[in-house]
């Protein structure tokens, strides 16, 4: 019995120190515990305890991963994915990508777009072709590289016109 009691202590204890260094999904928690050779049961019932006093939660993870992944300049897809593969569940993934509206992607795409370009560069062909990829890997959508680029275009059109 005092085993058990200094298991769940030591398990919390770490899970806590774990959560003080940053948000964790309750799926990473549990992996961390895994390694660390904690049982199962004492994992879960631990984890549930820290959910239930609000110490842990799946929806403050997604949202501060959402926040430390645009910082970066990643798309809405790649987000996605990797909230998804940190067992995240998808209705909460999809709640904390709905705060983030289209128009704000849009910007942050040609955000992107005007950084990787460069102040010197021209948008030719090429230099479109290689920012649409960019972007793309970041895990950007069709429409919204598509609207970066425009406003991109627009944007060195009017330079140019001004330098004229």
């Amino acid at each position: 019995m005092t085993e058990k009691i200094t298991d769940e202590l030591e398990a919390r204890k770490k899970a806590m120190e774990l959560l003080a260094r940053r948000e964790h999904s309750r799926f990473e928690l549990s992996q961390k515990l895994k390694q660390r050779h904690f049982h199962g049961r004492v994992i879960n019932s631990e984890i549930d305890k820290l959910a239930d006093e609000g110490l842990q939660s799946d929806e403050r993870f997604a949202e501060a991963f959402l926040r430390s992944r645009i910082s970066k300049g990643k798309g809405p897809n790649i987000i996605h994915s990797e909230l998804l593969k940190r067992g995240v569940d998808e209705s909460i993934v999809s709640n904390a990508l709905e705060s983030i509206t289209e128009e704000q992607w849009y910007q942050l795409a040609y955000e992107i777009m005007n950084k990787k370009l460069g102040k010197d560069a021209e948008l030719d062909y090429h230099n479109q072709l290689k920012l649409m990829k960019f972007l793309n890997y970041r895990g950007f959508t069709r429409n919204q590289i598509e609207k970066a680029k425009n406003l991109l275009s627009k944007h060195n059109l009017t330079e140019s016109d001004e330098n004229k």
